[in-house]
Formats: structure tokens, sequence, C-alpha cells
């Protein structure tokens, strides 16, 4: 809305500074000079004790000597009260008694009848705090000191009561020369299906008056004294003030808390966010009888960039939010995001603040998990993934999830995090360092285990792990497609163990990345050395770096012959411990099909009678295995080098 020429002068003429800030600081008296219009405060941006805030009435700004904080009347009420620019001109147009320059007539008129039903919304309000002291309102009393609410709670939060019967607040209201129209139009009566006078919308309820972000009231929350009642909680029914899917409870005071530095938390009901304003908690909001909205969502990152969910700590509680991840993830933006607090089970944050106090809500809301945590937990939470088509029902299920989520960089961080969470969901007892910002430290040259001093077979696995990460680092693009062959290499050496995390955390950044995240954590002179080696310095695909298929061909072939030998390593460790003699030709078949696979992938097809060394590729035998071994391997045709 455009505003004419003039206007914002004519505003900022009408105002004094110094009454508006004066709502907000307490003024240094010795420093002020009030007939000057010279004014001092503490500053009300940041906590301070001298007054370093100065106010010149005169010219109409502020300044902060402590924190450099500037402006007018405006800046300063969009500050405080955390408003926008135009919500900022219509506050202190209405404090200066100017009208708002209307669009059209029909807007005018528009205008001029939400201000009636604003009006008779107050009358409402006054009318059931009033009957709250009556008699009748002794059960409802009663309940509301069992919750705790005293005296002074009650005037703040304009709590009331309607009374049993059909026409209490109508009458009233008539009374006052309302016409019906203004009361059914506020939602504050229903038109009867029995030709009969309308009636009251709200009977025998404690009443929650709802305003909004302004202050205005717009509706009402009732919660029923009979507990026969179909409706245990009952709001306003949407009017030309209320829709519901755009409103919050406690919006206005909740942003304003926001705007000095509280936490922003969206509870369930009304009772949860009374109590955590009243608890220590003022920037509280709920939904209005229903789940988060879109329009809603909206609010509260306007208010706050990362608001808290707190739930119950029950399965409804989980499903609600699960429903606000599902709303929330196609409107991600770059620094708007949502953390869930869950209540411990069965208690709600009321239940906790009543039972355990301040200090035990706040560890709750301070150990609120990141969004993509929950939507990690919906996946699989009581799950069992212990089949290859059981994984990748949940990659699938994870990837629905994710593609709904707009902003590309905002899905490539949720990807990467996922990733980290399914490695520490499939491979639980290997920690992933590199993933969790911990990688082991530097080890020193003269202690790694020298290959001379391995035994054949284990030095060799070492050369062909080398080779891979070479490989890798050098084309990482090729990772993604042998992630599991690379989640499965076993690392010993804890350098190895970096370097594959760090490739498989990493590798989308691309080489130059992967490789400054490698000498940052390890040292230059690792990947030098690596590089340098001489079984990886004549691989091909690293001599031809641009061949790219060479390289996805060394990987494979690499990664099969380690896991050839394992393979071998388990045929023998299987077949010794069932081995009682070498009759048993089932064990015999076994040993020796493992035998030919190591040696096929190893050493290529040979003549039918190759030679061997005992316990070929440095495998770890002990001597009864060994004895069976090389007379296993000249049963079946292999002969032992001299």
């Amino acid at each position: 809305m455009s505003l004419p020429p003039g206007f914002l002068d004519e505003l900022r003429t009408r105002l004094s500074l110094a009454q508006v800030v004066g709502r907000k600081v307490m003024w240094d008296t010795r420093k002020s000079n009030q007939g000057k219009g010279d004014m001092w405060a503490p500053c009300p941006f940041h906590h301070e004790k001298t007054a370093s805030f100065h106010v010149d009435d005169r010219k109409g700004y502020y300044y902060c000597f402590g924190c450099h904080a500037k402006g007018d009347a405006i800046s300063f009420v969009r500050e405080t009260e955390n408003v926008s620019f135009m919500e900022a001109v219509e506050i202190l147009a209405g404090e200066a008694g100017m009208q708002m320059p209307a669009r059209d007539p029909k807007a005018q008129e528009k205008a001029d009848r939400r201000t009636q039903l604003i009006e008779v919304m107050e009358q409402a309000v006054q009318f059931y705090r009033l009957q709250l002291r009556t008699g009748a309102a002794a059960e409802a009393r009663a309940y509301l000191d069992r919750r705790g609410l005293t005296e002074a709670v009650l005037e703040r939060w304009e709590i009331g009561f309607a009374p049993p019967g059909w026409q209490n607040l109508r009458d009233h209201l008539k009374g006052k020369g309302v016409p019906d129209d203004l009361i059914l139009a506020a939602g504050l009566a229903k038109t009867s299906d029995k030709g009969r006078d309308p009636y009251d919308t709200f009977r025998h309820r404690i009443m929650f008056p709802i305003r909004d972000a302004r202050g205005r009231a717009i509706a009402f929350g009732g919660r029923a004294m009979d507990p026969s009642d179909n409706a245990k909680y009952l709001n306003s029914p949407e009017t030309e003030l209320f829709d519901k899917g755009r409103s919050l409870y406690n919006h206005g005071p909740a942003r304003e808390a926001a705007g000095k530095g509280h936490p922003l938390i969206v509870a369930e009901g009304y009772m949860d966010v009374i109590a955590l304003s009243e608890g220590g908690f003022p920037a509280a909001v709920a939904p209005l009888g229903t789940a988060v909205t879109e329009h809603q969502l909206a609010h509260l990152w306007r208010i706050a960039d990362e608001p808290i969910v707190a739930l119950d700590g029950d399965r409804a509680g989980l499903r609600a939010a699960y429903r606000v991840i599902d709303l929330a993830l196609p409107l991600l933006e770059a620094g708007k995001s949502l953390r869930f607090a869950l209540m411990p089970e069965g208690k709600d944050p009321d239940d906790l603040l009543r039972a355990e106090g301040a200090g035990a809500l706040k560890s709750v809301l301070d150990a609120a998990l990141p969004m993509v945590r929950l939507l990690w937990r919906r996946e699989t939470e009581g799950g069992v993934f212990d089949s290859p088509e059981r994984k990748a029902a949940l990659d699938k299920a994870l990837r629905e999830r994710l593609t709904t989520i707009r902003d590309p960089s905002i899905r490539s961080h949720y990807g990467a995090e996922i990733k980290n969470l399914r490695w520490e969901l499939f491979n639980p007892r290997r920690p992933r360092g590199a993933w969790k910002g911990k990688l082991p430290e530097p080890v020193r040259a003269t202690t790694r285990a020298s290959p001379l001093a391995m035994p054949e077979g284990d030095a060799q696995d070492r050369m062909r792990r080398e080779v891979i990460l070479a490989v890798l680092l050098a084309r990482p693009e090729i990772a993604e497609e042998f992630e599991t062959g690379l989640e499965n290499l076993d690392c010993a050496d804890p350098v190895q163990a970096s370097l594959r995390d760090l490739i498989l955390a990493h590798a989308d950044e691309g080489a130059d990345a992967l490789r400054a995240r490698a000498d940052a954590a390890l040292g230059q002179e690792t990947l030098e050395k690596l590089f340098a080696a001489r079984h990886v310095a004549v691989t091909p695909c690293l001599r031809r770096p641009q061949d790219v298929e060479m390289a996805r061909m060394t990987v494979a072939e690499e990664l099969a012959k380690l896991d050839a030998r394992r393979g071998l390593e388990a045929e023998v460790r299987e077949a010794a411990e069932d081995l009682d003699a070498l009759a048993d030709e089932a064990v015999t078949w076994r040993l020796g099909q493992a035998v030919r696979a190591v040696h096929d992938v190893t050493r290529g097809q040979n003549e039918d009678k190759a030679e061997y060394d005992t316990a070929p590729n440095g495998l770890s035998l002990s001597r009864d295995e060994r004895d069976a071994f090389d007379a296993l391997m000249k049963h079946i045709g292999f002969a032992k080098r001299p």
C-alpha cells in the first residue's frame, strides 16, 4: 500500500518521539533535560546499566552510543515490537489520531465495519470477564485454581466465563444497543434452524480472548466445563475478523518478546501458552484448533528464523510434528527452519513446568531436534533394515521426502545429513569421524605400519586400498557408484580410514575441495606421499586422469580383489572349524573353490597346476590350519613353491 505525499512527514510532526520511546525505557532524570527534549536512558536494544541511549525529541531521532542503534519513531516501533513498516505506521497513526488512507470507498466501508465488530468483541471480552466473578462460575474458578492460574494471571490474560443459558451474551449486547447482525457477524451468536431467536455460540465455558498481532480482539476460544460436551475446546467460527488458519494465539506479545531475544515457542493450546509465558518463556504462541498452516508458518518465520515446536510427549504429539514437517519441507529457505522439542512421555509444557520447573523445560528446549533429525526418526523408527530390499525402501522413502524441498542448496545439505545418519544406522560399530567433524589426529610417518613388516597379503591389501583412495580423490565424481564398497572398506590404518570418510562425506564437492579438506585434516604431506608411492604412481588411470572409464574400472577391479580375499579368509576359517580329517569332501571342495576364486582374481587364469605359498596372500592361519591347507592344496593339484 502506497502512502500519499506528506503523510509520513505529518505523522512524525504530530508524534513526540520521547513519548513513543518512553513506553519502553526508564529515563535517567539526572542526564535528561525534558524542557529541551534531550532525553537519556539505558538502551532497550542491548543490556546495559548506564544511560547511553539518547533521544533528541525536537529532531525526532534516537541514537545509542553503545550498540549504535539509530532511527526515528517508525523504526523504533518496528524494532521494539517486531512489526513491519506499514504495521508500525498504522500503530503510530492511531496514536497520533491520523486516519490511514483508504484505497477506495468500499475499503473504507469495510474498515468501518471491522472497527464496529472489534468494538463488539471488546464488549464481549468485558462481559465474560465479569461473569467469571459470579456464583455461576465457581466451578470454573476452582478448575483454574487447580491449574495454578492466580488472580493476576487471570487478569493479564483476560480469562472469562460464558455462563450456562442460551442468550446471556446476546441479551447483554442488545441491551447495549448492538444489533443482531453485528452479534452474528462477530461469531458471538448463531442463527437457529428452528426459526427461533439467535443463541449464544459459547455456553458454560471458560473463555480465552484471541487477539490479532495488533492486540485487537477478533475471536474466542472456550473450554467446556460440562464433561459430556462433545467439544472440549471450541473456537469462534470464521468471520470477517477471524481466519483461524491465519491467526495465532498470543501473536502480538510473542512477537515483541521474540524481538527482545526470547526463543519463539509453538505450543498446542491456550493453557500451554499461558504456562510458558508465565514461566519465563514469553514468546509462546499456539495455532487455533488446527494443525499449523502455511500462513501460520509464514507468520512464525517473520517473527523468528527458527521457531521451536514444543509438542506433547505422546504419539499424538509426534504425529502433529510429522504433519508440520510435511508442510514445512517445500517452504524451507536459507536460514528459515524449525526445531522440535519433544516433552517427556505423557507430559505437555504446562505439566513439565508445574512438576519440575522452568529449568527442566529449558533443558528440553535446548535439546530441540533439527527438522532433518525428526524426519529421519519418522522414516526409521521401529524399522528393521536387515536386507537390501528394506534398505532400498528406506532410501526411496527418504528421496521422496527430500524431492519436496524446493531450494536446491537446502536439499543438498539435507541429503548430506541423511547420508551421515544412514551410515550411523548401517555401520554402528565403526564411527565415521569425518562426518561428525572429528577426524583422527594425523599419524606420524614413523609410526605407520610399514608394508615391509606386514605379511604379503596384508601389504597387498593396503596397496589396493591406497590405489582405490587415490583414484577416488582424483576422480570423486565416480565415488557415489562405489559408495557401498567404500563404506565396507576395512581400514585399520587411521589415515586410510580418514581419507575413506572424507571421500564418502565430501566427494560431491569436487576434487579440489576434497583435497583441501584432506590437507587440512591430515597434513599436506599425506596426499603427497600417497600419490608418490610407486604402486599408486604407475596406476594407468592416474597417469591418464582424463580417462574416467578407466578410473571406474580400476576401482571396481581393486574392490573385487579385496572382496575375493575376504571371501577366502572366511571360507578357510569356516572350513578349519569343521575339518576333522581331509576325507571331508565337502570341506575340501569349499576350500578348493575359495582358492581358485582368489587365484583367478588376483593372478588371472594360469595353468591347471599353479604354484602357491603356504597361506597365500598373507592369510593368518594356525599351525593346524596351515598343515590342513597345505595338504588340501596338494590334494586339489596346487604345488607349494620351494
